[in-house]
């Protein structure tokens, strides 16, 4: 998806590094504010994943490593919890500034009980979404250990996360335990949606059930059965994603028709690929799409490949013209499914191949009908389904005209 390198000024005075993603046709409906979990960066995969469906639905996104993480400046040591909650106010009012004020906030594990604190304070928000989070902050003081009575008697201690070591400070323990979220979340006025998974061994399940509870409607909560807490699996991210775009709609107000007049005039299709992998994001006149490779190519199979695509052009447009061919006939048509593989065919009688090489595109094609049909309906739909727009195309003379955008 097309983004920008942003950064801004933290609520200490550091610079803050941030990623800001854009839906495919960069033409954004509303912003979005991602906070991800303690420790972590704005590089999780799982962001990645989330971001992108949301992008798909016209949502803009800005994930950002809060300070002294990532690529950001500062010392973690100095920060606490209620200093994110300050970077996450800076980041809205950036948006603010630069684009536009976000309208929704997500966070992951202890950025779920971060957004959950922001949300007072960032009144364009409308709609508030957390994903593992805790119902007090306090429970991140679970994660260091035996290292926390050392903490709280010698005033700091070195602690490893995740495989990484972070210098806590005593402060930092005294912030987790004196934030109180129950009467933050009682008076939140957004819409809620709360993820949680029933087996997350980081932040167990009841946390989700007393965030619920205090929380007052429009409040929603989706199970992730199987998912671990830091939804290592992409099946679990992207099912998040589609979840919240899908939510979001109804609560951002948001509206496809300026897209789909504009597709009308110009039913064009954009694809673009990012720097990793071969996944590939598809705006089909105004239809999002995803296609990829297998993973025993190298792909990670989070789409169709292109030959899928082709193939499902041909076989859309073959039961499209035998609908509409029976309906002008008033033939008892039920139904039409096409079945096609697609494989490259060694033929000795090839004339036209180049280089010698014999291997031509072979695209087997087999059609089911349905209805009440005599032979002499059924051989002419036959004849018809080789006649479908597609098939033409892909046995005609085709010029690609292929230039570089300046």
């Amino acid at each position: 998806m097309p983004y920008k390198k942003i950064t801004f000024e933290g609520a200490a005075g550091n610079k803050i590094a941030g990623r800001l993603d854009f839906p495919l046709n960069s033409q954004p409906q509303a912003y979005a504010l991602f906070a991800h979990c303690f420790t972590c960066t704005q590089n999780l995969k799982a962001i990645a994943h989330i971001t992108r469906a949301l992008a798909n639905e016209g949502i803009a996104v800005l994930r950002f490593d809060f300070t002294g993480l990532g690529e950001s400046e500062g010392d973690f040591a100095d920060t606490n919890f209620s200093s994110n909650v300050q970077d996450l106010v800076a980041a809205a009012d950036f948006l603010e500034t630069a684009y536009e004020s976000p309208k929704i906030l997500i966070g992951h594990s202890l950025g779920g009980a971060a957004v959950l604190q922001a949300a007072a304070k960032i009144s364009s928000a409308l709609a508030v979404v957390t994903i593992a989070a805790p119902s007090e902050p306090g429970h991140a003081k679970h994660l260091f250990g035996s290292e926390l009575e050392t903490i709280r008697t010698t005033g700091e201690a070195k602690v490893t996360l995740a495989g990484r070591s972070f210098q806590i400070k005593k402060q930092f323990i005294d912030d987790l335990e004196q934030t109180r979220m129950a009467a933050t979340i009682r008076n939140l006025k957004r819409a809620l949606l709360i993820f949680h998974s029933p087996v997350d061994e980081i932040v167990g399940i009841e946390n989700a059930a007393k965030i619920f509870q205090a929380a007052r409607h429009p409040k929603s909560f989706i199970t992730l059965d199987q998912a671990d807490h830091l939804l290592s699996n992409a099946s679990d991210s992207r099912y998040v994603g589609a979840v919240i775009a899908a939510w979001a709609v109804k609560y951002l107000n948001l509206s496809n028709e300026n897209q789909m007049e504009s597709n009308a005039v110009d039913p064009s299709v954009l694809t673009r690929i990012g720097r990793d992998g071969f996944a590939t994001e598809i705006n089909a006149s105004g239809h999002f799409l995803m296609a990829d490779e297998p993973i025993a190519v190298g792909g990670t199979n989070s789409g169709p490949t292109p030959y899928d695509y082709l193939l499902a052009g041909l076989g859309a447009c073959t039961a499209m013209t035998l609908r509409m061919y029976a309906d002008r006939k008033q033939w008892p048509l039920d139904s039409v499914a096409v079945s096609l593989r697609h494989h490259k065919n060694n033929s000795t009688d090839c004339q036209d191949c180049e280089n010698g090489s014999p291997a031509v595109d072979n695209i087997m094609r087999q059609i089911e009908i349905n209805g009440d049909l005599n032979d002499r309906q059924r051989r002419r739909l036959l004849e018809i389904a080789n006649r479908c727009p597609v098939h033409r195309t892909l046995l005609s003379n085709i010029q690609i005209d292929t230039k570089i955008k300046q």
